[in-house]
C-alpha cells in the first residue's frame, strides 16, 4: 500500500479515522514511518515532542516524585519541627564559621573550593555557608517512610542538582578564582569563554560533532593497531588483528563491546590499547565494532544484536582460526549481550567458548547504580515515545543523563573552566573518545531498559535467547569478572552478583579507577591498583564486604592478572591463522567503516 504521509494513511482507514480536531500541521509534522491511526498515536507523538525538549527526562515523573516527598512530608509534623531546627542550627554554626570558630571542610572528593583564594573572606563565609545549606537539604530530602523508592531517588538526586546550581562556584562575582584571572587578564577571559560558549552552542544547535575538530583521529592515531575487516552484518563489522609474535595461542580472543559505545576505547593511543596488549601477548584477537544506528534500525532488538553480532563473529572467528574453542570478552553492555549469549549456547550443547571475560558488565540490575533514577515505568514509556518518533535514542540524550551523575566533574566544573577562566581542556584520546557517540535503536533500547533494569529478566531466568529464556548458572565456563571501585554505570558491588548467579570458577577483580578509566588501565599508568581473588567451582558465596578483606591488594596494572589467566586456559602456542579466508575474505583495513559513522 502506498503511503505518502499520516493523513492519507488515516483517510484510508476511515475505522481509526482522527478526529477533525487534530491539526492537519500536527500530523504533517509526524514522521511518515510511524503509525497514526488513533488519540493514542497522536499523544505518544506530542510525547515525543517533550522528549525532544527535555532530553528524553519525563517532567511527569519528576512532578510526581516531588509531590509523593512533599506530601509525606505535610504529613510529618515532628520532621518539620526537626527540620526547622536544623535550619537553626545551620545558621548558627554558619555565623561561627564567619569568625573562624568552627571549619566547615567540603567532602573529600569535591573540589570545588580547593583554590587557595577561597579561604580569604568574604569568599570562605559563602562556601562554608552554601556547605551547610547542602547539609539541609541533604538532611530534608533523605529516607521519608511512605515514599516510593523510585520516587525517593529521583528527589534525591534532583535535589542535589538544583541545589548545585547555586554553588558560589558557579556565579562569577563570588568565585575568587574567576575574579582573579579577571583582573590578571583584563577581562580577556571572558571574551575567550563567551567564543567557547558560542562555539559550543553552534555545536549543540547543528550537531556537528566536536571530534571532527580535534587533534585526534580514528584510524590514524586512534584505533591504529593493524588488523582487517574480515566479515560484516547489518549491525557490525568484525575485525581481525595482524600478529605480533612468531607464535600464538590457540584459542583466539572475541571482544564483545557495548553498541553503546564505539569499540575503540579498547583501541585507543598505541600506548593504552587493551587490544594490541593482548596481539603482543601472543593472542590472535577480534573485536566486534558495532554500526552507529540511524531510523533504518528503529525495529532491530536484543536477539538481532545477539544473533547478528555475537553468533556471526563467532562463526567467523571459528571458521577463520579453524579451532573449536574461543575466549570471549565483552564490556559493560558487551558483557550483558554475551553472557546472554554464553547461557544460550550452553544450553543448547554450544560448546565453542573456553572462557567468559566480563569487563564492568551487569547481569542482575537491581542495585544498578544511580543510572536507575533514570529507569521507571514512566520515565521508560516517556523514552519510549520519543525512541518511536526518532527510530532511535541520539548519543547526546544518554550522554546528558552520565553527565548528571557527576555533575561537579562534568557540567559545573568544566563550565567555569570554559566560559569564566576561558580555558580548554587539554583534549586526551579518553576525551575524544567520550565526545564520539553513538545512537541506540529503538526497540533495542527499549528492550533493554523494559527486560533489565525494570523487570531484572535476565538474572530470574526470563530473558529469552532463541525462542526460550536462558539461565546464567548454565555458564558452566571459567569466568574472569572485572569491575571497577568507582563505577557510576555499573557499581562493582551490582557487577559482583555474578556470583549469586553462576556457581562456576569465577576470578574477581576490583579495580581502580571508574568504568573507562578502570578497564584502560595499561602497565605503567601512575597510582592504578587491584584485588583479586579467586572463588572455586560451587565454592562457597561471601558477600562483597568479606570479599573486599580477603582478596590481595597489588599495585599497578590489572591487565598482567588477565593475560596470565587467559594463557593458563589456552594450549601450546602455534603459527597465526591467516587474515580470514575463502569464506571471510579482508574487506577493509582497520578500523573498517561503521566506526567512522557520526
Amino acid at each position: 500500500m502506498d503511503r505518502t504521509g499520516p493523513v492519507a494513511h488515516a483517510k484510508k482507514r476511515p475505522e481509526t479515522k482522527l478526529p477533525a480536531l487534530v491539526p492537519e500541521l500536527v500530523l504533517e509534522a509526524i514522521p511518515k514511518r510511524l503509525e497514526i491511526r488513533s488519540w493514542q498515536d497522536v499523544d505518544r507523538a506530542l510525547h515525543a515532542l517533550q522528549g525532544r525538549l527535555t532530553r528524553g527526562l519525563s517532567p511527569i515523573a519528576l512532578s510526581l516524585a516531588y509531590l509523593d516527598w512533599a506530601m509525606h512530608l505535610a504529613n510529618a509534623p515532628a520532621r518539620q519541627s526537626m527540620l526547622r531546627v536544623l535550619a537553626l542550627k545551620q545558621f548558627a554554626r554558619s555565623v561561627a564559621a564567619a569568625f573562624g570558630q568552627e571549619e566547615i571542610a567540603p567532602a573529600p572528593n569535591d573540589s570545588r573550593f580547593a583554590d587557595p583564594a577561597w579561604q580569604t573572606q568574604p569568599f570562605r563565609f559563602f562556601y562554608q555557608s552554601f556547605l551547610l545549606a547542602e547539609e539541609w537539604w541533604r538532611a530534608a530530602v533523605e529516607k521519608q517512610d511512605g515514599v516510593a523508592k523510585e520516587n525517593q531517588r529521583i528527589v534525591e538526586f534532583s535535589t542535589r542538582q538544583i541545589v548545585d546550581v547555586f554553588s558560589p562556584s558557579n556565579v562569577p562575582w563570588l568565585n575568587p578564582e574567576v575574579i582573579q584571572t579577571t583582573i590578571r587578564s583584563g577581562g580577556l577571559n571572558l571574551l575567550i569563554g563567551t567564543a567557547n560558549f558560542l562555539e559550543d552552542w553552534h555545536t549543540f544547535i547543528t550537531g556537528q560533532p566536536q571530534v571532527q575538530r580535534s587533534e585526534f583521529a580514528v584510524g590514524k592515531n586512534l584505533a591504529v593497531t593493524p588488523g582487517k575487516v574480515v566479515a560484516r552484518t547489518r549491525l557490525m563489522e568484525l575485525i581481525q588483528y595482524s600478529p605480533a609474535t612468531k607464535e600464538v595461542r590457540p584459542e583466539p580472543v572475541l571482544i564483545v563491546p557495548a553498541w553503546i559505545m564505539k569499540y575503540y576505547i579498547l583501541d585507543l593511543s598505541p600506548h593504552n590499547s587493551l587490544i594490541r596488549y593482548l596481539v603482543e601477548q601472543g593472542f590472535t584477537v577480534f573485536a566486534i565494532s558495532w554500526r552507529n544506528p540511524g531510523p533504518e534500525l528503529a525495529d532491530v532488538s536484543m536477539e538481532d544484536y545477539r544473533l547478528e553480532g555475537v553468533m556471526a563473529a563467532l562463526d567467523a572467528v571459528q571458521s577463520i582460526t579453524k579451532r573449536s574453542r574461543i575466549h570471549a570478552c565483552g564490556y559493560c553492555l558487551g558483557g550483558t549481550l554475551l553472557s546472554i549469549a554464553a547461557a544460550a549456547m550452553c544450553r543448547d550443547g554450544d560448546d565453542r567458548l573456553a572462557s567468559v571475560t566480563l569487563l564492568a558488565a551487569q547481569t542482575d540490575f537491581t542495585e544498578a547504580g544511580e543510572l536507575q533514577i533514570f529507569i521507571t515505568e514512566d520515565q521508560v514509556a516517556f523514552l519510549s515515545d520519543l525512541m518511536k518518533w526518532q527510530g532511535y535514542l541520539e548519543s547526546g540524550q544518554m550522554a546528558g543523563a552520565f553527565q548528571l551523575l557527576r555533575s561537579n566533574d562534568l557540567i559545573w566544573s568544566r563550565s567555569i573552566r570554559n566560559y569564566m577562566l576561558g580555558q580548554r581542556d587539554h583534549p586526551n584520546d579518553l576525551m575524544f573518545w567520550n565526545a564520539d557517540g553513538t545512537r541506540m535503536p529503538a526497540q533495542m533500547h527499549t528492550e533493554y531498559l523494559t527486560r533489565l533494569y525494570l523487570n531484572n529478566d535476565l538474572a530470574e531466568g526470563r530473558f529469552p535467547a532463541g525462542g526460550k529464556p536462558v539461565s546464567l548458572n548454565d555458564m558452566k565456563l571459567p569466568l574472569f569478572v572485572v569491575g571497577t571501585e568507582t563505577d557510576h554505570v555499573a557499581p562493582w558491588r551490582s557487577v559482583y552478583k555474578i556470583h549469586l548467579l553462576n556457581d562456576s570458577e569465577i576470578t574477581f577483580v576490583l579495580t581502580s579507577g571508574g568504568h573507562n578509566a578502570g578497564i584502560v588501565s595499561e602497565p605503567g599508568h601512575p597510582k592504578r591498583h587491584y584485588r583479586i581473588l579467586t572463588r572455586p567451582a560451587e565454592g562457597r558465596y561471601i558477600s562483597p564486604d568479606e570479599w573486599l578483606t580477603r582478596a590481595e591488594l597489588h599495585d599497578g596494572s590489572w591487565w598482567p592478572e588477565w593475560t596470565a589467566w587467559l594463557h593458563a586456559r589456552s594450549g601450546t602456542p602455534i603459527s597465526p591463522p591467516s587474515l580470514g579466508n575463502d569464506a571471510y575474505p579482508p574487506l577493509y583495513d582497520a578500523p573498517g567503516t561503521y566506526v567512522l559513522e557520526h
